[in-house]
This record gives C-alpha cells, structure tokens and sequence, in this order.
C-alpha cells in the first residue's frame, strides 16, 4: 500500500516536532521581520535578523524535503502531512515561509520536466536546504497575462541559452539565507511563436555549477531593488535583471515553448500552499484574539451573570467574533487537508480508475482552497482586529499585523478572480459540471448518514447542508449550462461560484467531523475537545453555510446589475 510507513503514530510525531520547532525557533523572528524588514543595498539583500539561523535549522531539521523523494534526500511523507506542517511554519512566520515555499515548487517542477542532469545537479540542493528556488513569470508590461512575455533566451549551440529581461515582483529573488538560488525562468526563445504558446522554461542559477557540483562564477542575473509592500516585509520581493552584462546562462527545462505547461506545475503546488497560508495567518489571528478576550476587562456581562466588569469573551457578540474566526479556519482546514489527501490518492494509489477521480477532484479543489481560504483570512484578521477594539488598531499588539500580512494571499499566484475564471472554465464548463456535480453526490451521500441522527447538531447542520448543496447544484448548472452562451452573465458571477462552492465543501467537511466527533464523544474520547468540535460545526451551519442560497440567487439572478451599468456612469 502506498505511504505504509506514514500512518497515525508517524503524523504524530512529526506534527509534534514540526509545532516544536516552529513555536521555538521560527515563530519568535515573525514581529521582528515585520520591524526589521529585509533591505536591499548595492545589489545585496540582507534578511532580518534571525533569518538566516532559523533557515539553516529548518534545513538541518529535514523540513525542506519533507514530502519529496527520497531518491534525492527527501523523507517521501504523504502531501497530507506536509500541507499540516505548511501552515504550522506559516502561522509562526509568513514570511519566512515564504523560501521554502517557492523551492517546494521549484523542486516540483523539476521533478516533473527536468531532465535527469538537471534534477541531479539542482533537486538535492534544494531538499537539503543549501540553495533555494524562485519562480519568475511576471515582467513590468506582463502581469498575470503571461503572453505578453518578453524576456528572451538565445540559444548558444553548446545546450545552454542566454537570457536577458526583467523580472518583477520575484519573491526571495536575493537573499542571504542560502549559498544559491535557483530561478526558474519564463522566457521566450529567439523564433518563437507569439503568445503562450511559445514561452519556454529556464533554470538560471544565481551562481554556476560546475561538474563536481561545487560552485563557480557569479551568473548574469542581479537583484536591482526590492519592494516596500503593506506586508510580509521581510520577505524580500525583488526585481530581477538578466544579460546585463553579456547574457545570464540559462538551461531549458523539458522542451522549448512548453514552459507554460510546466510552470503551472510550480503555480498548482504554489496556490494550495497560499491556501494553507490564509488557513495558518486566519489561526494565528484566532489564538491572539481568544487570548486577548480573556485578559481584556469591560462591561458587565448582559446578562447579569456577574456582579461586575468581566472579560470580554463573557460577551455574546465577542463570542460569535471568535466562533466565526474558528470555524472559518476549521472549515478551511478541513477542505484543505481533503484536497490533499486525494492529491496522495491520486499520486499513490493502486486502482488507475481511483487516481484518475482523485486527480480530478484535486484539480477543482485547488481554486476553492487558494481563493476561499485567503479571502477568509482577510475577514478572520480583521476580526481579532476587531475582538481588540482601539488596541487591535495599534501595530504594537501585533494584531494589525496579520491582517497587512494577509492581503497579499488574495493576490499574488493568481487574484481570487483568476482563481474563479479557471474554477468556471477549466473546472466547471469544460466536463459540463461532471466532477462538480460528482462532489454534489458525495455531499448527498453525507446528508443520508446525518439523517440518522438524532442529536440537535445533526439536525442543525441537515438542516443547512441539504438547501446548501442544492443550491450549489443549481449554480453548477448555471455556469456549465450558460458559459458559452452568455459568458458576461457567468463570471459576472465567477467570484460569487467560487466562494458558494467552497463554502460547501468546508461544509460538508465540518459535517463529517461532526460525525466522527460524536462518535468519539460517546466513547469517552478527548469529551472537551470533541463537544467544541460539534459545536464549531454547528455554528459553521448556522452561521456560515446559511449564506449559500442567498449566493445562488446573486450569481444566478444578478448578472444584469453587474453588467449594465455603462462605463461612463463609473
């Protein structure tokens, strides 16, 4: 069977020691990167202070290579238990998660068109932590609309190219945590068709390898200035130039004008793990809101439970605050740790006909987890802004801080609505709804067993899971019926989908954890534990999955509110 070594005792040991580790060494430099941001000077960055010894200890620790081959150093867990550990390393220090991040989606792509030379000379660098990887698609006059590339590779006649363009917005494009840095580079060979279809992928070592794998001469590729950004200031996102000095050696990975295929590679793994970072900045903004609430003192509880003054948690409305932060992040959680476990399935698993189900329901997971669990994190912090009330305003509780720091995930690696746009045309309209309207059969599946039930959070969460899931059969319906025909009306909407969808999967999930909470609270297991799960869900029925009919009238009905204004009347 595949991962037989990965069962529950092994989760448990590396979660431990991954929480451990992040508590201990990493989370302690996430205030000081936000004080003491990276800075750029004479072509050099310089990382804040701590940096670099937590890097080397995450290296040292094995974390890099925690889900990759062993055949090049790494450990070969499941995804499942490396998507735990990428929010534990994110919630103690999104920028410092960043670095291994891109190398993760360096290593992948890769893994899956390098050739052999080029995964034996880069991969083992990267899974031990001795060098890092970037991704660099986007240019001054190309942001997401890739076929607008410029920068370009000369063939050399030796194998190698020379590459010359600029790069912006390149996330750890200079560092000093690592001895070098691999980038992965989008770039267009001389003769190339126009459009996507003749970009081709490049590695581009910041440094030369030579044949004993050391390192040699510095290459043509220089880090010219990084931004000042709202947040996560202390990763450093860097304008990169190549070839002003002759031409940056460059090697092509698989085969020329594929790049764009194989840079998607690097973009999926990319947009899960931005998924897992709104998840792990939505919980580190719960924890400071919950422990906050119980120190603050104000107002005497409404209901005259106490005699005097009481914390704020005693409060009916900072109760719901924080019971929606939690089951955001719950819900979230949970719908992302499915996805991965189908990624595992899909990968490993010996029936042909169950990887195929498992890779397709992975491929319509991937949007639902970068775009709803990002756009949620925004709403979670600026909720433990709110729990805080004038303190929250002010940098020093540290609050503030998530909620700059999380802006950027609904952004960058594709916006929600690029997010929407793949989840409408790639994921729904292009198999007529098929593998949606497959998800809507397991979430009627699930209904049946809740149906069984006769507990008051069973028939609570029943209550709200059948007219959800109905609901998001009937915009599925819409969008695969109406796509073509009246494509403005559909993503009018797309946003709308994506975020009804999700919420349904995190739904359907929180359903199940219901499920098996009860179960375990009847037998006497963790009882604390499992009724505060039983109870999240609830509210995540109440509260949360209530919103889906009202979504499926705005994007089945609404499109004509959204359209018709002309665009002088803006």
């Amino acid at each position: 069977m595949p991962y037989r070594a990965a069962g529950f005792d092994t989760a448990q040991a590396v979660l431990e020691e991954c929480a451990k580790f992040n508590e201990g060494v990493v989370s302690p430099t996430n205030a000081e990167g936000d004080k003491n941001p990276s800075f750029w000077k004479n072509g050099t960055v310089t990382t804040t202070p701590g940096f670099k010894d937590a890097f080397r200890q995450f290296a040292e620790g094995g974390w890099q290579g925690l889900h990759h081959p062993t055949d090049f150093g790494g450990q070969g867990l499941p995804k499942l238990i490396h998507a735990a550990c990428i929010e534990m390393v994110n919630s103690a220090n999104l920028s410092f998660a960043l670095c291994p991040l891109l190398t993760d989606g360096a290593i992948e792509a890769l893994l899956t068109a390098g050739s052999p030379e080029l995964q034996q000379t880069y991969i083992p660098k990267m899974i031990d932590g001795s060098w890092t990887g970037t991704m660099n698609l986007t240019e001054p006059q190309a942001g997401s609309d890739l076929s607008l590339v410029r920068s370009r590779a000369e063939p050399q006649g030796d194998g190698t190219y020379k590459i010359f363009g600029t790069k912006i917005f390149i996330t750890y494009g200079e560092h000093d945590m690592a001895e070098n840095i691999v980038h992965l580079v989008l770039a267009r060979v001389t003769g190339a068709p126009e459009g996507v279809k003749g970009i081709s992928l490049f590695v581009v070592p910041k440094f030369m390898v030579n044949a004993d794998g050391s390192l040699g001469a510095r290459n043509d590729v220089h880090c010219v200035s990084i931004e000042h950004k709202l947040g996560i200031k202390a990763s450093p996102t860097a304008v990169l130039q190549y070839g002003d000095h002759g031409g940056a050696i460059g090697y092509v990975v698989g085969e020329e004008n594929r790049g764009l295929a194989y840079m998607f590679i690097m973009m999926n793994a990319a947009r899960y793990a931005v998924g897992m970072q709104g998840i792990a900045v939505a919980e580190r903004a719960y924890q400071k809101a919950v422990a906050y609430a119980r120190d603050r003192v104000q107002s005497r509880p409404v209901d005259g439970s106490l005699p005097g003054a009481a914390p704020i948690i005693h409060h009916p409305d900072v109760k719901r605050m924080l019971m929606t932060m939690r089951a955001y992040t719950e819900g979230c959680r949970a719908m992302a740790l499915v996805a991965a476990a189908a990624y595992d399935a899909a990968d490993r698993h010996p029936d042909p006909e169950v990887r195929k189900q498992n890779a397709a329901f992975y491929e319509y997971m991937v949007p639902l987890v970068k775009g709803y669990s990002t756009e949620m994190s925004l709403d979670v912090a600026s909720l433990g802004v709110q729990v805080h009330g004038g303190m929250g305003f002010i940098e020093e509780t540290g609050a503030a801080q998530y909620l700059r720091d999380a802006k950027i995930l609904t952004i960058y690696e594709g916006t929600t609505a690029i997010q929407a746009n793949d989840l409408v045309g790639r994921k729904t309209a292009r198999d007529g709804g098929a593998v949606a309207l497959g998800v809507a059969k397991q979430i009627a599946a699930t209904e049946a067993d809740l149906a069984k039930r006769s507990s008051v959070a069973a028939r609570a969460m029943l209550k709200r899971l059948t007219p959800a899931r109905e609901a998001f059969q009937q915009t599925v319906d819409f969008v695969a019926g109406q796509t073509k025909a009246s494509p403005n009306a559909v993503f009018a909407g797309s946003v709308p989908y994506l975020m009804l969808a999700a919420n349904v999967v995190a739904g359907w999930q929180m359903a199940r954890a219901l499920m098996v909470a009860e179960d375990r609270l009847a037998e006497g297991v963790d009882p604390e534990f499992m009724r505060a799960k039983i109870t999240t869900a609830r509210f995540y029925a109440d509260h949360l999955l209530s919103k889906v009919p009202g979504l499926r009238d705005s994007i089945v009905d609404g499109a004509d509110s959204v359209i018709e204004m002309t665009l002088e009347a803006f």
